[in-house]
């Protein structure tokens, strides 16, 4: 099973919109061949695309919080002054803010009167669904949680189960933006990383820390230039970076508005009235193609 992972080291480059189009492609090549999985799981927005139908949808549950039980509270305020995150308030009645626990369990430890649960947390909820180019794996991560790591982890394997499941030979992955904790965790078993970057300074800066990280876990990549036009000295650089670095050059795409008209669509960008531009992007999925074969 091979899986190929779309990265940016940033937001806004064009990585889901070329994941959607990488999608459709690959279902009109073999459909039924691929399993589609969001791993941005903070912010996610390839649904805005695919429209995937739910079949399964499951809570995602990690860590504890703090709550406590008014029937035993003695309000002693030995849990409001234990507390070094300011998430207890002692009027009127002693109360836990979910949104400032971080799940320590000092007050828990050192209440007298036992009058604090300590309940697993539900952070998020995990999908499988169908959508119109195949089988999806993602996931929603409520605002302000944590371990979107772990969450994507538990994604990446929920993918590699439904391509056992459904036969399929490839896990086409939507990457979380910047090279945190979620991406260390989305680059875990991925056979090809497929950065998309875009000529400007910060660009080429985050296209440098994401294959620092693939460099690290030693994992073959490629790179798109979104946008190349902008600025041909910076996309210049950016090839030139890429030789160093004898890392694949996909090609380059120029900067054009069919992408932003095809999203509002809902549609992916090789699906729109774009020919030049689909064309472009076809070029660049065949590289890609060429390229997974090589590692295969």
């Amino acid at each position: 099973m091979f899986e190929i992972l779309v990265l940016s080291g940033k937001g806004g480059t064009g990585k889901t919109s070329l994941t959607a189009a990488f999608a459709h492609l690959a279902a009109e090549k073999s459909m039924g061949d691929t399993v589609i999985c969001d791993l941005d799981v903070d912010a996610p927005d390839l649904h805005l695309i695919l429209h995937p139908q739910q079949t399964v949808s499951e809570d995602f549950v990690s860590g504890h919080e703090a709550v406590i039980l008014e029937e035993k509270c003695e309000q002693c305020g030995i849990c409001t002054d234990m507390c070094h995150f300011g998430a207890v308030s002692a009027t009127p009645l002693p109360r836990v803010n979910p949104m400032k626990c971080e799940g320590c369990k000092v007050c828990v430890t050192f209440c007298p009167a036992q009058a604090i649960a300590f309940r697993p947390k539900h952070c998020g909820e995990w999908y499988l669904s169908e959508s119109r180019f195949g089988p999806m794996v993602h996931a929603r991560l409520f605002p302000g949680e944590e371990n979107s790591g772990r969450l994507v982890s538990l994604l990446k394997q929920r993918a590699k189960e439904l391509a056992e499941q459904k036969s399929c030979s490839l896990v086409l992955s939507d990457g979380p933006p910047g090279i945190g904790c979620p991406v260390i965790s989305s680059l875990s078993g991925a056979s090809l990383v497929v950065n998309v970057s875009e000529p400007t300074p910060s660009g080429l800066h985050d296209l440098e820390r994401v294959t620092e990280l693939c460099e690290h876990f030693r994992i073959p990549s490629g790179v798109i230039i979104n946008k190349a036009d902008l600025n041909e000295k910076i996309s210049t650089r950016i090839e030139e970076f890429c030789a160093e670095k004898k890392m694949g050059f996909l090609g380059h795409l120029p900067h054009n508005p069919v992408i932003t008209e095809a999203m509002i669509r809902g549609q992916a960008v090789t699906e729109y009235e774009s020919k030049d531009f689909s064309e472009a992007v076809r070029k660049v999925w065949n590289t890609i193609s060429e390229m997974k074969g090589k590692y295969q």
